[in-house]
């Protein structure tokens, strides 16, 4: 069995390499993660492979509409990436505040919905790369200061790496 650790690792390289240019897998990866960390409460005592079920498929549903609606998927999608990610960087750094990492994550969200509408190329990139390297970084499990270092380097290098892929002009 593949281990969740393999999964955001394998969905961390994708984001990081190809996040710009397959934006539908970045759009259907987000709402997978959403998919997963809400699913388990909304189908509460149902069986593990049915909340991966419907987190794959809510997660294959955003990746089609976001062929199909660009910019309007694109848009909720910079709002749920910006999100996921600042959530997470609350949970990871133990914000106190109840509601902080909600907060966080709405305040980013708005924040990413705007600059994915107006800046769709290099939203797309250093957002794919941030939440790309924050998988690959959970997955090691390793201290603070190593998770620190990783997710720059990782994160850098994503940006590097589609950046030069745009300006040869590579894909959309």
């Amino acid at each position: 069995m593949v281990s969740l650790d393999t999964i955001n690792t394998l969905a961390g390289v994708c984001l990081i390499m190809f996040g710009r240019r397959l934006y539908w897998l970045f759009v259907g990866l987000v709402v997978m993660l959403y998919g997963l960390l809400a699913s388990p409460q909304l189908l509460l005592g149902r069986p593990g492979w049915m909340v991966v079920a419907v987190a794959l498929g809510a997660g294959a549903l955003a990746g089609i509409l976001a062929v199909f609606f660009k910019r309007t998927v694109m848009a909720v999608g910079g709002f749920l990436a910006g999100g996921f990610f600042a959530f997470s960087l609350a949970h990871h750094f133990h914000l106190t505040m109840e509601y902080a990492p909600w907060i966080a994550g709405a305040i980013a969200g708005i924040l990413c919905a705007v600059l994915f509408s107006v800046f769709f190329d290099w939203s797309i990139i250093i957002l794919s790369s941030l939440i790309g390297s924050l998988l690959i970084t959970q997955s090691f499990h390793e201290g603070t200061a190593a998770s620190v270092i990783i997710f720059t380097a990782l994160s850098i290098a994503g940006v590097v790496a589609q950046a030069a892929v745009m300006q040869k002009g590579g894909a959309k």
